[in-house]
């Protein structure tokens, strides 16, 4: 039997601006929320009413949570939207005219619009509602990740840091879904030996690890990452499937690649005029990504075919059927060295499947109606599998990730180190507060809250990652800068042992995130 166990990481960045109109960044969230978040749970609906026997597991991440529970953010996806939808009504008619071969997909995205608004609204524009309905169905297994997503093998020496990661990602999972996580998502799949101790004491039963952690293991492995390992601490690791993951994940060759798939960056907002496009853009006339895009990905920039969907659909279904004859091969071979009922883990992404992957949600769709077909497979999730006491084995796992190299080198490199020292002198500070103001209430109290907000918000894996990537460098530098400025703004002000009220409360409201935040969780005595 082949236990195929899919994780699925949905995370963004906290970006919220509402001292502006409108804001760049936050299309980040609405982007995903259309495209993403929102129609793979209607995906998921649907097979939960056609019986299909699907399970996967979904983290959702604190700072994405907190956005998509946020009224003022719900507000803003509203006005996106319509503004998504009038621009469909008028491609409509514009490709009726003009661009006949476009005029099927503008009718196509307009309707998705138009449903995606509807469900949206179903649930009260809280669509975390609809996702814990299917957990409690037992659909999905719902788990939590660090605060602020830290990429925490660069805070090791820190581990009081790490810790308030930890506990603020669970607490704000149990706020929001009324239960505590029993897993964790390690952020960038980044462990170093030892996280695991402060994972386990703060409750989690397991986490997904990198693929090559049992293979730089230095104990021999007999299951090869196919049976849950057990980490010192006694916490169960899920080691992801490279190979199985690599077909659909690769950049290079994977499914998404197929030049029969929807172009992801031809869209209209970057060559229509900028009299047409205007009004769905960023001010002044900034083109972006308005969703509606018409080409398939073959052929150089100016010469692309357009997006048959028909052609992609054909794609889909074989690259399913693809995808299963693989695990079921490689799933013989495992057995037939001895490895009874080998686990699959795969890891992805959330954003890939229908944002950044247009056809990845029928994947998926296809996947889990295909798999149920296969009398050798059996969807589960990390929890059931430790609870069926299976066989697993004892590891000493180093240090790794998924990302570039293996480790470290997409969060520290030529790019971002820089900002290392002074996210290290602001944690070294903040413990420093927490001993000299062991027990503050009132505004004190909340004062020292916003320190450790801001103090984790500057830990964020993202803004690391996009200097890495130089897509957003300037935003995610000011970011940063804002986040420790505010930290030494509380820090210098406790030091005359004074508080800003006004500056607080300003504060406050720019970052409406862990409002349950307690800044001992930085005192380097506690526990």
């Amino acid at each position: 039997m082949n236990k195929i166990n899919l994780i699925l990481q949905a995370h963004l960045p906290y970006v919220r601006h509402l001292e502006y109109p409108k804001f760049l960044e936050e299309n980040w969230l609405f982007e995903s929320l259309n495209e993403t978040y929102i129609p793979l749970l209607r995906k998921l609906n649907e097979l939960e009413a056609d019986d299909v026997p699907f399970r996967l597991t979904i983290c959702f991440s604190p700072t994405l949570a907190t956005m998509l529970t946020d009224l003022s953010l719900q507000e803003r996806f509203v006005n996106y939207m319509n503004e998504r939808i009038e621009l469909g009504r008028k491609e409509v008619k514009r490709t009726e005219r003009e661009e006949t071969e476009c005029h099927e997909m503008a009718a196509r995205y307009l309707r998705y619009a138009e449903d995606n608004l509807a469900l949206f609204e179903h649930y009260g524009r809280n669509i975390l509602l609809g996702y814990k309905d299917l957990h409690e169905k037992n659909r999905l297994e719902l788990i939590t990740t660090a605060a602020t997503h830290a990429y925490l093998p660069i805070y090791k020496d820190y581990p009081m840091a790490v810790a308030a990661e930890v506990e603020m990602g669970l607490r704000t999972h149990q706020r929001i879904f009324g239960e505590n996580a029993k897993g964790f998502w390690l952020p960038e799949c980044g462990y170093y030996p030892g996280l695991d101790k402060i994972l386990s004491d703060h409750g989690v039963a397991w986490c997904q690890l990198a693929s090559h952690s049992v293979i730089t293991s230095s104990d021999k492995s007999i299951y090869g990452g196919y049976r849950p390992v057990e980490l010192p601490s006694g916490i169960y690791g899920f080691p992801r499937d490279w190979g199985a993951t690599s077909l659909v994940w690769s950049s290079v060759s994977g499914y998404p690649c197929d030049s029969d798939y929807r172009d992801f960056y031809r869209d209209i907002g970057y060559y229509l005029p900028l009299s047409y496009v205007r009004p769905y853009i960023h001010e002044p006339e900034v083109r972006v990504f308005t969703g509606y895009k018409y080409h398939a990905i073959s052929g150089k920039r100016d010469e692309k075919e357009y997006y048959s969907p028909e052609k992609a659909a054909v794609k889909t279904a074989l690259h399913v059927d693809n995808f299963i004859y693989n695990i079921k091969r490689r799933g013989f071979v495992i057995e037939s060295s001895g490895v009874k009922d080998p686990v699959f883990n795969l890891c992805f992404d959330a954003e890939l499947f229908g944002h950044r992957w247009f056809e990845g949600l029928e994947f998926i769709d296809g996947f889990f109606r295909r798999g149920a077909e296969e009398e050798s497979f059996q969807f589960t999730t990390p929890t059931s599998i430790i609870l069926e006491n299976g066989e697993s084995e004892k590891l000493r796992v180093n240090e790794s990730s998924w990302g570039s190299g293996g480790y470290s080198d997409v969060w520290l490199d030529e790019t971002n180190s820089w900002i290392y020292r002074h996210i290290f002198k602001a944690i070294e500070r903040m413990e420093e507060l927490t001993h000299r103001f062991p027990d503050q209430g009132s505004l004190k109290g909340r004062f020292l809250n916003q320190a450790s907000r801001e103090l984790l918000l500057a830990m964020s894996s993202d803004w690391p990652q996009i200097m890495h990537d130089r897509t957003s460098s300037s935003y995610a530098e000011k970011r940063l800068r804002n986040h420790l400025g505010s930290f030494n703004v509380v820090y210098s002000a406790m030091t005359r042992n004074t508080v800003n009220t006004e500056w607080l409360i300003n504060a406050e409201k720019s970052s409406e995130i862990f409002p349950d935040i307690d800044y001992r969780l930085f005192d380097p005595e506690k526990n």
